[in-house]
């Protein structure tokens, strides 16, 4: 059984006003909110048992998901009100918290990244290999993710500043691969269990990648035809309007 995440727990600083009185996954296109957008894709593909992070207006996406019945999945809450843990630290404490059964993959994903991506080949892709799958694309931006020959995780960079993580591969950035992240991944068991070994509460999923790069397999995994749009502005409401009703 694999497990769904949606990281809600933002501020959603960039689509203010809107924000100013709603969180960010209840900002609604073409009929539904950007949480049920997710939560639907996810049912659709047969993930069923679902958690829900929150901070910013949490009582209202709590309301939500129980005046719908969590969209016909079932639906647990990790509450971040106190303090916005990032995705690896939210993630972190989900698994240690909320997940009774410690080996089962979690496929993960941002609420505000609307795409058409086939969840059931995805999860057919880490059933056969048995490797972590991290969503990326060759949509042009400004940070990637380098893989290698093998389509194996080897680093990062920062292509307008010139970093480049972990620092020694900057004499072989040639051979690798550039590819953007697209804020979906499926994780394994193993992958899963290395996060008990981060000392911080707060920090991001890809810090965390880059510091098990030499321990654990991370594998690129480019969806056909697909097609992403990130909800991040309030300039890109009408946009992603018409991208929601295309899906």
């Amino acid at each position: 059984m694999v497990h769904g995440l949606i990281f809600a727990a933002g501020l959603g600083t960039r689509l203010k006003p809107l924000t100013d009185t709603m969180p960010k996954a209840l900002v609604p296109l073409a009929g539904k909110s950007l949480l049920q957008w997710q939560v639907e894709k996810l049912r659709d593909a047969g993930v069923t048992e679902i958690t829900v992070n929150v901070h910013h207006f949490p009582d209202m996406i709590i309301d939500a998901i129980r005046a719908n019945d969590g969209w016909g999945t079932h639906i647990e809450v990790s509450d971040e009100r106190d303090c916005l843990l990032d995705t690896g630290g939210g993630l972190k404490k989900i698994k240690n918290e909320k997940l009774k059964i410690k080996n089962e993959p979690i496929l993960a994903c941002n609420v505000d990244i609307l795409s058409n991506i086939d969840i059931r080949a995805l999860v057919e892709k880490y059933e056969q290999t048995g490797v972590s799958q991290l969503v990326v694309s060759e949509r042009e931006t400004q940070r990637y993710l380098l893989f290698d020959e093998r389509n194996r995780l080897r680093g990062w960079t920062n292509v307008a500043t010139g970093e480049v993580r972990p620092e020694c591969l900057s004499a072989k950035l040639g051979g690798l691969r550039k590819l953007a992240f697209s804020g979906m991944q499926i994780l394994s068991p193993e992958v899963l269990g290395l996060l008990d070994e981060v000392k911080e509460d707060k920090f991001s999923l890809i810090q965390f990648y880059l510091g098990i790069l030499n321990r654990a397999e991370l594998e690129a995994y480019v969806p056909k035809d697909y097609r992403m749009m990130d909800v991040g502005k309030i300039g890109q409401i009408d946009e992603a309007e018409r991208f929601a009703e295309g899906l």
